[in-house]
């Protein structure tokens, strides 16, 4: 596997980050970003600092365990999440989490993203579900989404907000933006306009072929 020059990639999570601020993905110091650098290098954003405001010397270096080498800033207290991840799909090299605000006011209502309504979201991120509850920060929140990792490219965390994982750290913001794309229109549909029109499983076969 090749893995992206860890420079560039710090520079990356800074940028992504001011994209997720500016969108409102993220408030105050909410959120986390991670990229897989090497065989047993992750490099994350670190705690309690604005997403919109990093540079890249802030950003942190560990190992696959959550060991900081002391190398910027001490990691995320969600790092947990990250690497459980990296652990459950070998094919994953960044991992995005979030609290974008109409996909996790769907997990705060307990309504997964399921309906295919959308070609760009059948392609890009197909069905979202939601992961049990689980207090941040702990041993809990690994553990509720490790079903989902390899068969999905994502995740509602209930009353939390959205993971997203990809084969780059691109690939797997643009999963995150399009979730919530998917959830605006979902939602407009449902909400306002009282009806959706679903994709039928022939169209679908045809999308993914």
């Amino acid at each position: 596997m090749t893995y992206p020059n860890v420079e560039d990639s710090k520079k990356m999570i800074c940028e992504i980050g001011r994209r997720m601020y500016q969108r409102e993905y993220v408030a105050a110091n909410d959120g986390n970003i991670s990229v897989k650098v090497g065989e047993n290098l992750i490099i994350s954003t670190p705690t309690g600092v604005s997403k919109g405001y990093m540079t890249p010397d802030m950003i942190s270096e560990v190992d696959l365990e959550g060991n900081w080498g002391g190398i910027g800033l001490e990691p995320t207290s969600e790092l947990k999440m990250h690497l459980r991840v990296y652990k459950e799909n070998k094919n994953v090299g960044s991992v995005v989490h979030a609290h974008p605000p109409i996909a996790t006011a769907f997990s705060v209502a307990g309504i997964e993203l399921v309906k295919p309504i959308l070609i760009e979201n059948v392609l890009m991120v197909g069905p979202i579900l939601i992961a049990p509850f689980a207090k941040p920060g702990t041993q809990e929140v690994p553990e509720s989404i490790a079903p989902y990792c390899k068969k999905y490219k994502g995740v509602l965390l209930a009353n939390h907000g959205a993971l997203t994982w990809g084969k780059d750290l691109t690939e797997a913001y643009h999963r995150l933006e399009s979730m919530e794309h998917y959830a605006k229109i979902l939602m407009y549909s449902t909400k306002i306009l009282g009806s959706n029109r679903e994709l039928d499983s022939e169209q679908i076969e045809r999308l993914i072929d």
